[in-house]
Order: C-alpha cells, then structure tokens, then sequence
C-alpha cells in the first residue's frame, strides 16, 4: 500500500478531529494511499508534543512554516484560525502539497478565490473541511433529489444555530475580531448551512441579507487569562469590554440559479442550540426534515391520495446509506461526529489516490464564501445583490 506524508497544522478541536480521523481511515475503508502521520505544528511547544505523543506523529514543531517545507510531508491539513489559512494554504501550495483545511476557507471570497486560482495553476488537490456534506442520511437525501422521488425542488431553508456565545459574560476571542475572523455567525456557522444548500439545490445567484450584534461588547480576558470559546467570566468581576466587530445574528432570502426560493439563517447567541445545520426541503412531489443534533434520522414525507394518515415519518440511518456500514452493521445504532470527519479523510485520500474530483475543494469553498460576503454586503446596502463569481 502506498504512503502518503501527513502534516497537521493546529491542536485545538479540529485538529484533534483530523488526526482522529486520519488514525482511523485505514482500518475503516482500506484507502490505496496509507496516511503516514509525519509532523505536527502548533504555536504552544506543549501542546505539539502532547499531539505528537498521543496521536503517534513521527515528530512535532512550532514551525508551520517548517511543516509545509518538510520533504516528508505532502498533505497540509489546515486546522488553524480563519486569518491564518490563506497564508498557510498558500505557502503549502506553493511548496507542490495537496491542502485539506478547515471551513471557512478565507476572509473573503476574493482571497478564496485566490486559493482556488493558485491551486489551480499548481495542479495540486485541494478540500475544504464541511464534513456535515458527508452524513450518511444527507447523502440519502441527495439521492431522493437526484432519483426525482421528491419530484422538483420548490422551496429550501437552512439554519445553522448555536449558544456557544448566547450568554454576555463569554470572554472577548478572535471570533469576534473581524480582521482574524471575518464575519461572525455567518462565516463561522452559516458557510456549513451555504454549503449544504448548494449541495442539494444548486447555485445561489441573488441574496437579500440581514445581521445583527445582540451581545453588543464582551468582557476582555484577565492578565494570564486564555479567551477560549467557551470561557466566562465572573458576574462580580470588575473587568474591561471590549466592542463585538461581526455579527451575532445573519438571515438571508436566497434566489437559486434554477428559480427555486430558499432562506438562509445563522446564529451562535441562540439558547439551547448545540450543532446545526437544520434543513427542510420541500419538492413537487415530497419534503424532507433534518437537524443536525439528531442525523442519524431524518425526516421523510411522499405524497399519496390517502389524506388520513400521510405525514412525515422517521427514517432511521442504517447500512444501506451511504458509509454507515464501515462503522457498524446495525441500523440505528448511529454514528458520529468525528465518523464524518473520517469519511472526509477517506474522500479526500481516494481522490488523490485516483484523481477523482474532490468536493467542496477550494473552488467550491470560493463559491460558499461569494454567497457569504453578498449577505454581508447587501445588509449593508439594504437591498438584493447578486452573488459575483463561484457559480
């Protein structure tokens, strides 16, 4: 079996979830190229070693730019703050690796594009990190559309909500820096639910967008204080704010190339959401219901002449979807989030391995980013924008 050369930038959550993954896309589907973990990077000396140690690297640096040059490494996996990916994605590029980083891309969808261009011309692979694309019963849904059993499409929204920042006393983070994370809830959760609408109904070519701040200033890490997602501060404590610069909040109308209506919403202030995206699509001929927090089922509804007991029933995930199988044999014992990340990986290797098409690569991640800043911009303008390039 063939070797492949793996270098992982970051060990915070994601990166976790990319060694995870690619520790277990051997056993699970037998790829013709082996990952072979080489290097890991991290800003923190400890935290690259304890990665090193624990997911079985062949050695760690504080370097990234010492992973993207090292020979041994040929696939750069970019888990790293938004600001950082199109310096690092860049750089790995030009050194002739194949780059598999996180969502969202870039800050922008011009230096998206940049990306996509740049690999383009370099001739290397490129993936972009939405793994929610690779549920089991998302992929079923997709073939209900492609099959014609849910007829055309006539309407489709998409919500991606959480809390993680709902209460005022979470700590001030890059999040909420626009030069380190661009936009707010719309990059960081609503580019997932952007990716998912393109995904089942194609390109978006027209959005009338709104945002909001509703948690206006937050309150600025202590000396020696780390500003994690989820770190919070004391109601007692007399501390420093500082001012929210991206949006809490972002809705948008959306005209699909094909005529079709859709809604696009986003939110990370939202009470007792833990993981989006939640979908409803509606077709000529039936609907489908999914949420995120419980995807190993959906919802499914056909059309029928009997009136009496024609609703929507519950359509358990099992092994005659898409991957399900690789994990368990039992239908509805379910799988998980870093599952997905697995069948990722296992895309991401068979189309190197085979030069396949793979999706969404850093084309598709410009296309999710356009329709992201034509949000932005027409709440800004306050009318309907087209959605300039990706489609």
């Amino acid at each position: 079996m063939n070797e492949i050369g793996i270098g992982i930038i970051g060990t915070g959550f994601m990166g976790e979830c990319h060694a995870l993954a690619f520790q277990a896309v051997t056993s699970l589907f037998q790829p013709r190229l082996r990952p072979r973990l080489e290097l890991v990077a991290d800003v923190v000396a400890e935290g690259a070693e304890r990665a090193k140690a624990r997911f079985g690297f062949a050695r760690s640096t504080t370097d990234w730019r010492t992973l993207v040059q090292d020979p041994a490494v040929e696939l750069v996996a970019i888990t790293s703050p938004n600001v950082l990916h199109k310096e690092m994605a860049l750089a790995a590029i030009a050194a002739g690796k194949h780059v598999y980083c996180e969502k969202p891309l870039a800050l922008t969808a011009a230096d998206a594009k940049e990306l996509a261009d740049a690999a383009d011309a370099r001739g290397v692979r490129t993936l972009v990190g939405y793994n929610y694309l690779r549920s089991p019963a998302l992929r079923h849904i997709k073939h209900l559309l492609d099959s014609g059993e849910l007829g055309t499409i006539t309407y489709i929204r998409a919500a991606f909500e959480e809390d993680y920042m709902a209460d005022p006393s979470v700590l001030f983070s890059w999040r909420c820096e626009r030069a380190k994370a661009g936009s707010g809830a719309l990059g960081d959760l609503g580019s997932h639910a952007v990716s998912l609408l393109r995904y089942l109904a194609g390109p978006i070519v027209e959005v009338a967008g709104d945002i909001a701040v509703t948690v206006p200033a937050r309150p600025v890490a202590a000396p020696g204080q780390t500003a994690g997602q989820f770190t919070r501060t004391s109601e007692e404590a007399k501390i420093e704010t500082r001012p929210v610069e991206n949006e809490d909040i972002a809705h948008a109308l959306l005209r699909f190339e094909s005529g079709v209506m859709g809604t696009l919403t986003a939110s990370r202030v939202a009470w007792g959401r833990k993981n989006g995206p939640d979908l409803e699509l509606y077709g000529t001929k039936g609907a489908v219901r999914y949420c995120q927090e419980r995807f190993n089922e959906f919802q499914l509804f056909k059309a029928s002449p009997r009136l009496d007991d024609n609703g929507f029933r519950t359509v358990l995930t099992g092994p005659y979807h898409p991957d399900y199988g690789r994990f368990t044999p039992a239908p509805g014992h379910s799988i998980g989030f870093n599952d997905l990340k697995t069948i990722e990986v296992a895309h991401l290797l068979e189309g190197i391995a085979e030069g396949k098409p793979l999706y969404p690569d850093f084309r598709e991640g410009f296309a999710i980013e356009a329709v992201c800043d034509a949000v932005l911009e027409s709440a800004e303008r306050r009318a309907w924008v087209r959605v300039e390039g990706g489609n």
